[in-house]
């Protein structure tokens, strides 16, 4: 297994460690201890990608569990914050469904010979969701500090944040229903 591959697994792997120190009010600054173990993950997805493109490593493997990788960490991150009551469950339920209907929109072009590569939306979307879960760590852990008072404020840039990541998500999955539709056959 190349290093790109085990890069993507240990992406992984980190994803029941994020949500254990997300969920883990007792452990001081567990909303740093988190935004650490999340920016890591994040970290390594950038690596592995560089890494297999300039030593010619890209494998189906890899292709198949890299954007699998993100999609856990990304789960898990909607998942706690809803648990936490940090955003809204609606943010979390359109970023979701996003992700299913172009993950199985990749799934029926591979089946006809097609590759859906990540085009600008979909990195524009990774970045801001990324984004938006480090901001949501990080004004969590001030407001924990009493460095922002809790309530309006941390709640204030927390949607803001998450708007953002949702619009960026919105924006994707319609231009790549809108790209790739000849795949989908509304007929049968």
């Amino acid at each position: 297994m190349n290093t790109p591959n085990k890069l993507t697994i240990v992406r992984i792997a980190m994803s029941p460690v994020f949500l254990f120190f997300l969920l883990m009010p007792a452990i001081p600054h567990h909303f740093l201890i988190t935004a650490v173990v999340f920016a890591l993950a994040s970290l390594t997805d950038m690596i592995d990608g560089k890494l297999a493109r300039r030593n010619n490593q890209i494998t189906s493997f890899g292709k198949f569990l890299d954007p699998l990788a993100d999609k856990i960490m990304i789960t898990c991150a909607l998942i706690g914050f809803v648990s936490l009551d940090l955003i809204s469950p609606w943010f979390a339920v359109i970023i979701l469904v996003r992700e299913f209907l172009v993950t199985s929109l990749r799934l029926v072009a591979s089946g006809q010979g097609k590759v859906i590569a990540a085009n600008f939306w979909g990195k524009m979307k990774t970045v801001s969701q990324i984004t938006a879960i480090l901001v949501i760590l990080l004004v969590e852990e001030a407001a924990s500090l009493h460095l922002l008072e809790s309530g309006f404020l941390p709640t204030l840039i927390n949607t803001i944040a998450i708007s953002i990541a949702t619009l960026f998500t919105i924006v994707s999955g319609i231009q790549y229903l809108i790209l790739y539709k000849e795949y989908i056959d509304y007929k049968n």
